[in-house]
């Protein structure tokens, strides 16, 4: 199934200086302050590569691409990225702890090349649908760089762990580490013992390879390939990077994606009366909401919260989940139209409030983020369960896909630890 190999990742060398100053999060999560925060930490920052500035005197909207594209080859050629001399597999740990729990979680990945699929091959599945013009961006990167400067992240089933605890026990011939803002320990480890290797590729040959992040990265190289057409061997245009995890690693956190609404259509007293007639209602203080949402996280039950301007906010319960099926139209399997997202989307916003589109509201992972929006000026949060792996993996395996940002796989995949030029392809 899938085809996985190693790689020489190009990764930053002492003259460019200090790690921590050279990472960031992946472009999709930076505002453009964060961006700029981060390019001025120094000028060899990932992010003037992954979100090259558009300047004033620009011919054209598309000249900062070769911007880019000249950094690295400049990056390169002044020695502060050098790519590494024998092939790899790079095993990532991310240890980290979930916002209001003391526990220390580790995730484990290993980074590989991974031959693109066309989804209706089934051997790379998604979950989630894409927004068009992200993926032109991320075309023009790919174009200009002939590079994948980020690393995307997929999971693979793995009943047990064995998979797993090879990666974990594999040995290493040296590592990087660095922690970063969020309090994250990001360590990179590279594995180039050849039997090593040759197991671990020959692991995943028989999986499927679930997208858990960055499907708009990963339907840019199919774009990318199919603009080759045919051709009689492998090319380095098959491959990209990805960060593979065991969907058994205890360490694999789902978080929720919550919205922000800036208009309603009805007054916030008339709320009430519309949400009883499909769900239990229970008036709640917004500053207690997520803490009573969090508490009724459960598969046999399905629980919204709605933060007001007035301080006051609703729980919203449905004990009968299937009753969902009876008001949400349309195409989609019942496991699809029973997640919490097309809930949301379909019921609450569609039916209930007649709001439609992606254009009325906003998203944030972050609760108290979704809380203060509406002390200034938003007229609601709804605040979300996540999702479970399980529910991603069988939507994947049914061909359908999830709304935009229904999962938010924490902690996210650091850019700057390891990139690939399609160049450096040996086949």
């Amino acid at each position: 199934m899938a085809t996985i190999r190693p790689f020489s990742g190009l990764r930053y060398t002492d003259k460019a200086g200090e790690l921590g100053q050279l990472v960031a999060p992946p472009y999709d999560v930076l505002s453009s302050k964060e961006r700029d925060e981060y390019a001025a930490k120094n000028p060899h920052n990932i992010v003037h590569l992954t979100l090259p500035e558009q300047r004033g005197d620009d011919r054209s909207k598309f000249v900062k691409y070769a911007r880019s594209a000249a950094d690295l080859a400049e990056w390169r050629r002044s020695g502060a990225l050098a790519a590494d001399a024998k092939p790899a597999f790079y095993r990532y740990r991310q240890t980290f702890k979930i916002p209001g729990e003391p526990t220390d979680y580790t995730r484990v990945a290993f980074i590989a090349l991974i031959r693109v699929e066309p989804y209706e091959n089934g051997v790379v599945l998604p979950h989630e649908q894409t927004f068009p013009k992200h993926k032109e961006d991320r075309l023009r990167i790919l174009e200009a760089t002939r590079s994948h400067l980020e690393c995307i992240f997929g999971l693979f089933e793995d009943p047990g762990g064995a998979v797993l605890s090879e990666i974990v026990s594999a040995p290493e011939t040296s590592s990087v580490e660095v922690t970063t803002e969020d309090g994250v320990h990001h360590v990179l480890e590279l594995i180039q013992d050849e039997k090593r290797v040759s197991k671990l590729a020959a692991n995943l040959k028989d999986k499927k390879v679930w997208i858990a992040d960055g499907h708009h990265r990963y339907e840019t190289a199919l774009t990318f390939r199919a603009s080759l057409g045919e051709k009689p061997g492998p090319v380095a245009e098959d491959f990209m990077m990805m960060a593979l995890s065991s969907m058994s690693d205890p360490g694999l956190v789902l978080l929720p994606t919550h919205r922000i609404v800036k208009t309603l259509p009805v007054a916030e007293h008339l709320l009430e009366n519309l949400f009883q007639k499909y769900f239990n209602v229970r008036k709640i203080g917004n500053a207690s909401l997520m803490r009573e949402l969090e508490d009724l996280n459960s598969p046999d039950e399905r629980a919204f919260a709605v933060a007001l301007p007035s301080g006051g906010g609703f729980l919203l319960t449905l004990e009968k989940p299937e009753d969902a099926l009876k008001w949400i139209d349309g195409p989609g399997s019942d496991q699809l139209k029973l997640l919490d997202v097309s809930i949301l989307h379909e019921l609450i916003f569609g039916k209930i409030l007649d709001l439609h589109g992606l254009d009325f509201f906003s998203y944030t992972r972050d609760p108290d983020e979704a809380l203060d929006a509406v002390k200034h000026g938003a007229a609601a949060a709804f605040l979300m369960n996540p999702p479970t792996v399980d529910e991603m993996r069988l939507i994947a395996l049914g061909g359908e896909k999830m709304p935009q940002k229904s999962t938010f796989y924490y902690p996210k995949i650091l850019s700057g630890l390891v990139l690939w030029s399609l160049n450096d392809f040996t086949p």
